[in-house]
């Protein structure tokens, strides 16, 4: 694979003066820059620019409104409902995480529904967030079908991702933010770009059986993790990011998209806690002694920890050409 090397400025130029030229405003394309930018900075190469082609693709569509402006709504103390006016998430969370991490700081825990936007990123910057602001912080959202249920053949769920994170005072977070498939599928498309082969048990071929041939399985189904156990998460993902938000499931997203290659419409529920509220002022020590005793085992990685190391390096990342050039000519 030929890469281009980009300076972290340069993929943010990159990936705003594409949106800004093809339809975003300068406020969402500023939300979706640095959003691209956070994820290559940290090695996570399948939400940053990779994804870059298919906001456009929205826009250009006629589906997503690169100019919206979500109305956010707190009249509950401890619930906050965004709608996102048909446009993309990034922007939304902007604007309305500081709403919701008011609201916990009072509350001692506050839900946030996110509706009528067009999720198309990772999930960990919304948690992480939140733990910035000494907050616990959970979300989940839904996409169009692309897992089967354990014991099925055929796609039902989203990859239906699930993350988390935990405030470690003067530390960094403890972050997680995963696929409830076995693997994401924008992993599996970048292995059949990149030619590699899938772990066992990522995914079926349009024929029903077990295949590590990445392009086999973007014509059949992925797999949840854990066989029923990844299941039943998914599936919980489903009815907290689409029932509790009054979204879409996945099977009624794929109903209404238009396939234009971009985002379909979904909900996201985060939910933030304080753990001083909820726990009382020992809590940080508390927690730090578990966290610290789990790292002393030999073996063990904090998760988040590969993406905090890799944002210490502010040096060049090495970007798809292919990519580049695509991207390029869409501005």
């Amino acid at each position: 694979m030929t890469t281009t090397p980009l300076t972290l400025q340069e993929i943010e130029s990159l990936a705003k003066t594409t949106l800004l030229a093809n339809g975003c405003d300068e406020e969402n394309a500023a939300a979706i820059a640095d959003t691209i930018v956070r994820a290559e900075r940290d090695g996570s190469t399948s939400h940053g620019l990779f994804r870059l082609p298919g906001y456009v693709k929205s826009m250009q569509s006629g589906k997503v409104k690169g100019d919206a402006r979500p109305v956010i709504e707190n009249k509950l103390p401890a619930i906050v409902s965004v709608d996102g006016a048909h446009g993309y998430a990034p922007y939304s969370l902007q604007c309305a995480l500081p709403v919701l991490a008011d609201a916990a700081h009072k509350t001692g825990i506050a839900a946030m529904r996110l509706y009528n936007s067009y999720h198309f990123a990772a999930l960990w910057p919304e948690v992480e967030y939140l733990a910035e602001q000494n907050l616990v912080g959970l979300a989940c959202t839904c996409f169009k079908p692309s897992v089967a249920p354990a014991g099925a053949t055929q796609a039902f769920f989203g990859t239906n991702p699930l993350a988390f994170a935990w405030p470690r005072v003067g530390d960094t977070p403890v972050v997680f933010d995963m696929a409830t498939s076995r693997l994401a599928k924008g992993d599996v498309m970048l292995a059949a770009r990149d030619g590699h082969d899938l772990p066992d048990g990522t995914g079926l071929g349009p024929d029903g059986q077990p295949t590590n041939d990445p392009n086999e399985v973007l014509k059949g189904v992925l797999l949840p993790f854990g066989g029923y156990k990844g299941s039943a998460i998914s599936m919980m993902v489903e009815l907290l990011a689409s029932a509790l938000t009054g979204d879409q499931f996945s099977y009624e997203a794929e109903l209404q998209d238009n396939n234009d290659g971009g985002p379909a419409r979904g909900g996201e529920l985060i939910i933030a806690i304080s753990p001083e509220l909820m726990a009382g002022d020992g809590w940080a020590d508390h927690s730090r002694a578990f966290l610290d005793k789990m790292a002393s085992f030999d073996g063990v990685r904090m998760p988040g920890a590969r993406r905090h190391n890799n944002r210490q390096d502010t040096g060049t990342r090495q970007i798809n050409t292919s990519l580049v050039e695509t991207i390029r000519g869409l501005s």
